[in-house]
């Protein structure tokens, strides 16, 4: 018997809604959490990125948010900026109210402008520790309405160091609230904190993830120092010509920007994001699975209702946020005993994050050179052989032989094939071939020589006090149904 999310307690209309959106069935994590959290019980949930458990806190909160209430009744705190906007999109995606508003608070933009959100009203706040709790000491935030207080992804707010700044927030919220705190691990801190904080919390754990199957091969691009994530990636998509592909992005903005790009190169392209309509959604999926486009740029959130079989390439334009993403995506293809490729652009900031998913992996990623010039125009050259050949075997070539011959008594018909082969491939020739664009050598790094440490350097250990991580603080970045800036 199939579970629909109604028969979990939401409403039809919320219910149509994640239909809408490519959210058919709900998952292990959703159809365990949502009821208890419907019914008012805290909950301790133990799953990865990937399990859908934004889906499966915001549904219940959603539900029973009161838009008529100004106040903040629920606070979702996350532990990077990246995470928090990646939130705050599922809850507008989510949502079905025309008067609700969710306010984004981390690092990087005007404190200000969040306090005159606040002060005019909004319902969900969304945020890092650091910047919940600036806004807490200017006494410019208040819980004393607040009905849910959700710990996303808590091992990774212990690791970087805002365990602390976590306590100090919850000490502030009612002791009325509803609780739920979600995290892949469960390390003694976290343990500890839920011992505190929640009330007889019901445990739900799922499955995880599996690793990333072994018949996908997984290469790395290192951008070249001055050019951007699309210079280098047009020359990879001309040496790869995958059938089918995912190009994974952050928002909607880099999705609808890389798509008008690509199209604009000559790609079979489109977008998908969440402001497409049903059938919209629907003949695009449509035209992807008949081979009529050939790559779609979309975000995480996006592509959970773009399911496609026979994807022959995953490429991630943009790195997740953490590992568990990142095997999630390129889990998309290799399936059924097929071979499928993943495709990263990395830039030197993506390198902690490397280091993350090869630790998780248990693997060494490829470092590949970006396509020469030399590789990409010999690709071309063979696809234009190939195409001749077909030509050669057709009929259509019979009505071009008159032109051939009358050509021959002032040309040699070997010049006459190569100035038609070269018209044909200047056409054809994308507007990006055409610039300077050759690959710099220093695009792959040189192998890192490990030297042995000295007495003067602390044996090569870590300094936690020169490596704490630095305060999370706020920007206001709000989704909401009409502006409210």
């Amino acid at each position: 018997m199939t579970i629909s999310f109604q028969s979990l307690g939401l409403s039809e209309t919320r219910a149509n809604q994640l239909e809408a959106i490519g959210f058919t069935s709900p998952t292990e994590i959703q159809q365990k959490a949502i009821p208890l959290l419907l019914e008012g019980h805290d909950i301790l949930g133990q799953s990865q990125t990937g399990t859908g458990k934004t889906a499966a806190y915001s549904l219940p909160i959603l539900e029973q948010v009161d838009v008529k209430n100004p106040n903040v009744q629920a606070l979702i705190l996350t532990p990077t900026r990246e995470l928090a906007q990646q939130v705050a999109l599922a809850l507008k995606d989510f949502s079905t109210e025309r008067r609700l508003y969710i306010l984004t608070v981390y690092g990087g933009q005007s404190i200000e402008r969040q306090i005159r959100s606040l002060e005019r009203g909004v319902q969900i706040v969304v945020g890092t520790p650091g910047r919940v709790i600036d806004l807490l000491d200017r006494k410019k935030l208040s819980f004393e309405g607040l009905r849910w207080a959700v710990l996303d992804e808590a091992d990774e707010m212990l690791s970087m160091g805002f365990i602390d700044d976590v306590k100090k927030i919850l000490k502030q919220t009612p002791d009325t609230r509803s609780t739920a705190c979600f995290s892949a691990t469960m390390p003694r801190e976290i343990r500890e904190l839920v011992n505190q904080f929640l009330k007889s919390p019901v445990t739900v754990a799922v499955e995880q993830p599996q690793a990333a199957p072994s018949k996908i091969e997984q290469h790395l691009y290192n951008v070249p120092r001055g050019w951007s994530k699309l210079k280098a990636l047009q020359p990879i998509l001309e040496l790869e010509a995958p059938e089918s592909a995912i190009i994974f992005v952050r928002t909607k903005q880099t999705a609808a920007e890389l798509t008008c790009k690509l199209q604009e190169a000559g790609q079979s392209v489109d977008e998908y994001h969440g402001n497409l309509s049903q059938s919209q959604r629907e003949r695009l999926v449509y035209r992807f699975r008949e081979g009529k486009i050939k790559l779609v740029v979309a975000t995480d959130i996006a592509a959970r209702g773009l399911d496609v079989e026979n994807l022959s390439h995953v490429i991630n334009y943009d790195l997740p946020d953490n590992a568990e993403t990142y095997i999630h995506r390129i889990g998309r293809t290799g399936r059924a005993g097929k071979t499928g490729t993943a495709i990263s652009l990395v830039e030197p900031i993506d390198r902690r994050m490397i280091k993350q998913i090869e630790r998780k992996l248990r693997q060494q990623l490829e470092i590949c050179q970006i396509p020469s010039r030399s590789q990409v125009e010999s690709k071309r050259l063979e696809k234009l052989q190939r195409q001749i050949q077909e030509s050669l075997a057709g009929e259509r070539m019979a009505s071009f032989l008159p032109i051939v011959r009358e050509l021959s008594a002032e040309y040699d018909p070997q010049a006459i094939a190569a100035a038609a082969l070269q018209m044909v491939y200047d056409q054809d020739c994308p507007n990006w071939m055409k610039t300077d664009w050759e690959v710099p050598e220093a695009s792959v790094p040189k192998p890192v020589i490990k030297r042995k440490p000295s007495p003067n350097n602390n044996g090569g250990k870590y300094n936690r006090r020169s490596q704490a991580p630095q305060r999370s603080g706020g920007s206001d970045r709000k989704v909401v149904t009409h502006n409210h800036n």
